[in-house]
């Protein structure tokens, strides 16, 4: 496994060895030796996946304390582009965005720290995106931001999105929980 970091703090991509032979592929997204050696204390207590059409988009959503967490997202079967925007207050990328292609092909896992929104757009149907993550679902502390209202051009026409999704306060908006430097 190869670790890369990006701009954003602490937002880093997991490029994992991809076994390949006659049989198909085989590919370890998680180890936890292999992340311990490397100062990633990732413990893992959910994880789910979601099923997209073309040209869905989903996001941008996170959970506010106490419930925040560091996410692993990688795409087992389809493409998308992957976007995830800083959030922290006092943090060098504020409303700054990240964007990376996941696929089934590139096997790359995004590893999301606490206090950056995630989102996506689906690139092919039936688009496989898991979810890795760091604290349980808690309905009262998940929220989101708009997915058009910061800078990032999500080249869609005519884009899929959930009522909810789209009831999201914008960027401008948002008063932050999150604080850049806290829970690194």
């Amino acid at each position: 496994m190869n670790i890369v970091d990006t701009f954003i703090p602490e937002l880093k991509i997991l490029e994992p060895r991809i076994f390949e032979d006659i049989r198909g592929k085989f590919i370890k997204t998680f180890n936890n030796d292999f992340f311990e050696k490397n100062s990633l204390n990732i413990n893992i207590e959910e994880t789910y996946y979601s099923i997209s059409h073309k040209d869905v988009i989903r996001g941008m959503h996170f959970q506010t304390p106490p419930y925040d967490h560091i996410k692993l997202v990688y795409v087992p079967h389809g493409k998308i582009i992957d976007v995830v925007l800083d959030i922290r207050k006092n943090s060098p990328t504020y409303g700054k965005c990240f964007s990376i292609e996941l696929s089934s092909n590139n096997a790359k896992v995004l590893i999301i720290p606490k206090g950056l929104a995630h989102g996506f757009k689906s690139l092919e149907d039936n688009t496989n995106v898991t979810y890795m993550q760091t604290s349980g679902y808690a309905p009262d502390n998940d929220g989101g931001i708009k997915y058009d209202s910061f800078d990032f051009d999500w080249d869609s026409e005519a884009p899929k999105l959930s009522d909810r999704d789209q009831s999201f306060p914008a960027l401008k908006e948002f008063e932050s929980p999150f604080v850049f430097g806290e829970d690194l």
